[in-house]
């Protein structure tokens, strides 16, 4: 039923949503009729044969997809919950790999990162203000970030920052105007990457992350292997709107179950932070 809503919300094309299904008329017309009583609101209006979402429609879609994608995620064993905390995992044949586990925020004052826990309480002073004075001096150290149609554009790369330590500074920033970048995995798993993003936005708070992966520091560049903590901070531009704020530096140990050390071995000692603080 939810696959049913997802397809006819792409397309508000009943008959390009069955060929996408390969279902039946009778049969999506059914769930959707079914998903409606079930929630008590019309997902859809239709006038001339042509679909609309309505409103509740609208707000109902993207957790429509998030269930799909965490589902499809869940059957091939790429993500699970480990004492409470969301895990991300993927790995592709030819051996490059992907882990990303959302981590308690003690943890930033248990002996890490300095930059990160300085962030953290200039979060607090400025009240998320990306502009207030009492941020100013984390603005080297940080990426931000705003969302829009084609996804969330980087809008500012700080000169200090752990992004530009790893790519250097010509490429760092190039960075800026560009769309997140999009990893290997398929469109589940790059659903799954926005979402720490999006529970943020949407929680107007903070998160913390530790990642692991292999990452080229140079365009067309051998994989080499990273791990890292990530503190995604809710901030505002002047006007209001809503400005993704990340604090990035290298990990002093792996917190992800089931993923050894062995990266911060093989990690280069040149990639990390230095904070003046």
């Amino acid at each position: 039923m939810i696959r049913s809503f997802v397809t006819l919300a792409q397309t508000l094309n009943l008959s390009h949503a069955v060929a996408q299904l390969a279902s039946t008329r009778q049969t999506v017309r059914r769930h959707i009729q079914q998903l409606e009583k079930a929630m008590g609101a019309p997902l859809f209006t239709i006038e001339n044969r042509r679909y609309s979402l309505t409103k509740a429609g609208v707000e109902a879609l993207p957790e429509a997809r998030d269930i799909i994608d965490r589902g499809k995620l869940w059957l091939d064993g790429k993500t699970r919950h480990a004492d409470g905390m969301l895990r991300l995992s993927h790995e592709e044949p030819n051996g490059w790999s992907f882990h990303q586990q959302q981590q308690p925020l003690s943890l930033i004052w248990d002996g890490g990162s300095a930059m990160m826990q300085a962030a953290l309480q200039a979060w607090c002073m400025s009240r998320g203000e990306l502009e207030s004075e009492a941020f100013r001096a984390m603005r080297p150290y940080v990426l931000v970030y705003r969302d829009s149609p084609n996804g969330w554009i980087c809008t500012e790369v700080g000169e200090k920052s752990f992004y530009t330590q790893w790519w250097g500074w010509t490429n760092a920033r190039s960075s800026i105007g560009r769309p997140l970048k999009l990893f290997p995995g398929g469109p589940e798993f790059e659903n799954m990457l926005n979402f720490p993003f999006r529970e943020v936005e949407a929680t107007c708070g903070v998160r913390l992350d530790e990642v692991v992966t292999q990452i080229p520091r140079e365009e067309g560049g051998e994989p080499v292997p990273l791990a890292y903590k990530r503190l995604l901070m809710a901030g505002r531009y002047p006007d209001k709107s809503f400005a993704l704020i990340a604090a990035v530096d290298r990990s002093t140990s792996v917190n992800i179950a089931g993923v050894d050390d062995s990266f911060l071995r093989e990690m280069p000692l040149d990639a990390k932070v230095t904070f003046a603080g």
